[in-house]
C-alpha cells in the first residue's frame, strides 16, 4: 500500500509515523506542506507535532497550506485520512471532522501513558482489535480537550463515530480518567463515512514492545487488511 505522511513546519512525530508505516511493509512518502499535489495514496497521514510553533492556535495555520487542499479532495472521494494529535486539530480546522479541540483542563501540557477503549470496530482502522479492547497508548499534547455542539455530539454517539474513549486498566470511563476534559472522554472520532480518522494518542508510539508496547500494531495492520 502506498502512504502519504504530510509535514509542516513544527512537525516532531513525521519520523515516528514514516517508520511505523515502513515497518508494516506500506511505501511511505514524505509530502511537503508547500506541495501542490499528492503521491497516489492508499493512506494519508497527518502526523503529531506542534506545526508552525501552534501559533494563533493549534493547526491552524497548517490548516490553511497548499497540500490541504488536495488532502481534502481525495479525502472526500473516500481516501483514509489518519489524523494524529496535532493531525487531529489540523482536521477539525479544515472542516474535515467536527469539533474543536481546546486547552487541557488543567492549562497544562500532557505527556504520559493512558489507556483507551476502543468504542467502535466496524471501520478501517480498527478491524483487528476487538470491541471494548483496552489499549495503553501515549499523549502528547496542551490542547487535547475535544469539544463539540450538542447536536453533532448526539450524533457521534447515535451513528457510532467514536473511535476511542479514554478509560481506566479495566475499561471504566468516567471523569477521573479523562486526562484533558475531552467532552464524554472522547480520544478519536470518525467522519460520517468513517474513511477519517481523528485521534489525540499515538498509536505510532506503539510498535515495539522493546521500547514501549505494541497496542498500536493492529491499527496498521487493520488498514493493511
Amino acid at each position: 500500500m502506498n502512504s502519504s505522511t504530510i509535514v509542516f513546519p513544527g512537525s516532531n512525530c513525521d519520523r515516528d509515523i514514516a517508520v511505523a508505516l515502513e515497518k508494516f511493509n506500506f511505501k511511505n512518502k514524505m509530502v511537503w506542506h508547500k506541495d501542490t499535489t499528492l503521491p497516489k495514496s492508499d493512506l494519508i497521514v497527518i502526523p503529531g507535532g506542534f506545526s508552525y510553533g501552534d501559533y494563533l492556535r493549534s493547526g491552524a495555520i497548517a490548516g490553511k497550506s497548499s497540500i490541504l487542499n488536495e488532502v481534502i479532495k481525495v479525502a472526500n472521494n473516500g481516501c483514509p485520512v489518519l489524523g494524529i494529535c496535532n493531525g487531529f486539530q489540523i482536521l477539525t480546522e479544515t472542516g474535515l471532522l467536527k469539533g474543536a479541540l481546546l486547552r487541557n483542563k488543567n492549562l497544562k501540557y500532557l505527556g504520559k501513558d493512558i489507556f483507551v477503549k476502543v468504542m467502535n470496530i466496524d471501520n478501517k482502522f480498527c478491524t483487528k482489535y476487538k470491541s471494548e479492547q483496552v489499549l495503553k497508548l501515549n499523549i502528547a499534547h496542551n490542547e487535547g480537550n475535544y469539544f463539540t455542539y450538542p447536536d453533532h455530539l448526539k450524533e457521534l454517539e447515535d451513528n457510532n463515530l467514536i473511535a476511542f474513549k479514554y478509560c481506566d486498566i479495566n475499561g471504566n470511563i468516567d471523569l477521573e480518567n479523562n486526562p484533558n476534559g475531552s467532552i464524554n472522554n472522547i480520544a478519536g472520532i470518525f467522519n460520517t463515512k468513517k474513511n477519517i480518522l481523528g485521534m489525540m494518542p499515538h498509536p505510532e508510539r506503539m510498535v515495539d514492545q522493546v521500547i514501549s508496547n505494541t497496542d498500536g500494531v493492529n491499527l496498521f495492520k487493520s488498514l493493511l487488511n
